[in-house]
């Protein structure tokens, strides 16, 4: 399974060539976390045209599935979050709780934002923005 964080989503919904055609190739299940719902909801709300991108978002949404947090994905989401902080190293809660879901269901997360989840232990990345 990919799970498609927000940075890919907007790049699907913007028609980018390149993130169209890995999604178009890639066999794989793919799905979103709600958190990443959340952030598109909050993109459109907050855009000049909030109405016509709400709609679009959407339309969007109703191709894939949406990924609710579960009890192994909330544990995970501690366990992990714990670990960093022990090391002194901060996650945002928001790429933490997309993370957990990721890794609970061992899922591919598909990002650019490389730098926000390398630091979490186990979770696979496929970036789809950058050749």
């Amino acid at each position: 399974m990919k799970l498609l964080d927000s940075d890919t989503c907007i790049g699907i919904l913007r028609g980018r060539k390149e993130v169209l055609e890995r999604r178009a190739a890639d066999v794989d299940e793919v799905a979103t976390t709600w958190v990443t719902t959340s952030e598109l909801f909050f993109g459109a709300a907050k855009s000049a045209k909030s109405d016509a991108n709400a709609a679009l978002v959407v339309r969007f949404l109703n191709t894939l599935p949406v990924l609710a947090p579960d009890l192994a994905s909330a544990r995970l989401f501690g366990e992990v979050k714990a670990r960093l902080a022990t090391g002194g190293q901060i996650v945002a809660d928001a790429d933490l709780f997309i993370a957990a879901v990721a890794l609970s269901r061992g899922a591919t997360l598909v990002t650019g934002n490389r730098r926000h989840y390398e630091r979490i232990p186990g979770i696979v990345l496929e970036d789809w923005l950058r050749p």
